[in-house]
């Protein structure tokens, strides 16, 4: 039978579930050669109480490197430093959380300084010669992006010089544009600025590329007519390699200005010099263009504000079938239009849908303007 002690002495040999080695400071470790992996932040925390290092082993260090480089120390001596960093060890943990709080309202209390005082952290104010020089090396899809750094910059976009410069980087003599568009052409300040993109659809490989993508007929509808006012609508008759000629109708829109809630419904106005640069007759307007295999009549809607838009597929499930609602006055948002308080047309069948922005190619426009 065994004695009654030995199971007291196996417990006490085996270790305390729970206890964990714990690694603490002393002041003589302090050295460069002696900086253990502990001391720093990836340590484990079961080792170490805090998971960073202790203030009184950065000063410490800090110290020692200055000795080294032969740089002056700070104002307290290091030997007074070590001195008080082995008492105050266990108490560093709630020095640097006191310090960081406060560390933290001190700054909030900055950027509120800095938010209520206009003329703090202001940056320098260069002259309208270098944004204009700098605009002549932007790309034309990225003007908007430069007009918005800063008014100057915003200024030097509304200049003539900025849009002739630009029209003459981009020319090309193998580009067929329209007489308007043309060199001889473009020495008019009138309505330069929409000139020029009109023209950068003809010769700037990337415009010219959305252009081509639009398909006959539009994978959806577009809403962006809806309260649009009809200004003109004609329609004409196309000679094509078919043996029966096709018809076309062209709707032309002006679409409803953006209402802002001041009463000021103009956005940001270009200089008084400029408006003559700026001036587009066609600004917001578009061409619905629509291209059916039979003459179809269209009743009176010139005047009347577009309210509805639909294409379906024909009875014959061939083709397409185009409806369009014009109504006297504008929808509001949120409600349906009453359909027998307007006038219908429809187009049926359809060959093509195009929707014509002003600058597009095939957009007609005066050569007067």
């Amino acid at each position: 039978m065994a004695p009654r002690g030995r199971p007291a002495a196996a417990a006490a040999a085996m270790p305390k579930r729970g206890a964990r080695k714990r690694l603490k400071f002393r002041a003589d470790d302090v050295c460069s050669e002696r900086v253990t992996v502990a001391d720093y932040a990836n340590s484990d925390p079961a080792v170490v109480k805090s998971g960073r290092v202790k203030k009184a082993v950065a000063n410490a260090v800090q110290q020692e490197v200055k000795s080294l480089c032969g740089l002056e120390a700070s104002c307290v001596p290091a030997e007074e430093v070590l001195s008080v960093s082995g008492e105050s060890c266990d108490s560093s943990d709630e020095m640097d959380t006191k310090e960081s709080i406060n560390g933290r309202a001190a700054s909030r209390k900055k950027k509120s300084k800095r938010h209520k005082d206009p003329d703090g952290g202001g940056g320098e104010e260069y002259p309208i010669d270098i944004w204009l020089l700098l605009a002549s090396y932007i790309r034309p899809e990225d003007i908007v992006r430069f007009s918005l750094i800063c008014k100057k910059a915003w200024t030097v976009t509304c200049t003539a010089a900025f849009w002739t410069r630009l029209y003459r980087r981009h020319y090309s003599l193998d580009a067929y544009l329209p007489l308007r568009l043309r060199p001889e052409s473009m020495e008019k300040l009138h309505c330069l600025r929409a000139c020029v993109i009109r023209s950068l659809y003809h010769m700037y490989e990337p415009f010219a590329a959305r252009v081509s993508r639009n398909p006959a007929i539009p994978d959806s509808t577009p809403s962006t007519l809806k309260n649009s006012r009809c200004l003109l609508f004609w329609c004409k008759k196309i000679e094509g390699n078919r043996q029966e000629a096709m018809w076309e109708f062209n709707f032309k829109f002006k679409k409803q200005s953006p209402r802002f809630k001041s009463k000021c419904c103009k956005g940001l106005q270009p200089p008084i010099q400029y408006e003559e640069v700026h001036t587009n007759p066609d600004q917001d307007c578009c061409l619905l263009q629509i291209t059916t295999f039979n003459f179809i009549f269209v009743p009176i809607v010139m005047g009347m504000t577009f309210t509805l838009f639909t294409i379906n597929v024909s009875t014959d499930m061939r083709h397409h079938r185009v409806r369009l609602v014009f109504q006297d006055a504008p929808v509001r948002n949120g409600k349906k239009p009453r359909l027998e308080q307007g006038v219908q047309v429809v187009l049926d069948p359809v060959h093509s849908v195009r929707l014509l922005d002003w600058w597009h190619p095939q957009y007609p426009f005066s050569p007067k303007a």
